[in-house]
């Protein structure tokens, strides 16, 4: 597997991002998978906050679909579109002057760059990935993960198929998605490499296809707490949820 980072300019508030791309990008080769971090995808499209217009504390009870607060290091843990991340995803860094979001419609973002990359470069098969990083409980650093993708299968099925025994393995999937993501975050950094997308060519295990993504496909990641093997530890905290917006 081949992961190049891309280096592009700063970029800020309302920024165009297709053009961006297409000034920074080379030429894409067929089976590519193009990692793009969230924050850059916010940014150019404006869901931003103004530092000085809302404390953070507020706009992440605002923005997290849960969240209790860890008081012995002063922050939120949240659950915000089916994961556990930190702060619902708000991220103050290389940028001034604003709190960053989540895309406020992950699917129509990466649908739309989906088509766009394909599109542009006259590809059949092509992916890409809205990527952030995130912490995983008992191990110290952070890591990347996939919010959402385009163009490919996010799950290996091994379900079925042999171990290097012959015996027939019976509840693994391996999660593509999150494992590409980790990697192209390991190569982009997170401090002033300024390199916010990557190209993965040549990745393993990887059905490519050109429908867009779903709902329905984005709960093939999903596992209801009461079926998750942490389900008992998630539902003894004492979670919150926003109030009710009038």
């Amino acid at each position: 597997m081949k992961i190049t980072t891309v280096k592009t300019p700063k970029i800020y508030p309302y920024d165009d991002l297709y053009s961006i791309l297409e000034s920074s990008l080379p030429k894409l080769n067929e089976r590519s998978i193009v990692v793009i971090t969230s924050k850059i995808v916010s940014l150019c499209e404006g869901a931003v906050v103004e530092l000085e217009k809302v404390s953070k504390d507020e706009l992440i009870k605002q923005e997290a679909d849960a969240y209790v607060f860890v008081e012995k290091y002063g922050i939120y843990l949240t659950k915000k579109w089916g994961i556990l991340i930190p702060s619902a995803g708000i991220d103050e860094s290389n940028v001034e002057g604003y709190f960053v979001l989540y895309p406020r419609d992950f699917l129509l973002s990466v649908n739309t760059l989906g088509d766009w990359l394909r599109n542009f470069y006259h590809l059949e098969h092509c992916g890409i990935i809205i990527s952030d990083s995130h912490t995983t409980p008992l191990r110290r650093g952070t890591m990347g993960l996939g919010l959402c993708w385009n163009g490919f299968f996010p799950l290996y099925n091994y379900v079925g198929k042999p171990d290097c025994f012959g015996r027939a393995l019976k509840m693994t999937y391996s999660n593509l998605l999150d494992g590409l993501s980790a990697a192209a975050v390991l190569c982009m950094g997170e401090g002033d490499e300024q390199t916010p997308i990557a190209i993965i060519e040549e990745a393993p295990k990887i059905t490519f296809h050109s429908s867009p993504t779903t709902l329905q496909d984005m709960s093939t990641l999903a596992i209801a707490e009461d079926e998750d093997l942490y389900g008992p530890l998630l539902q003894s905290m004492a979670w919150e949820t926003p109030a009710p917006t009038s």
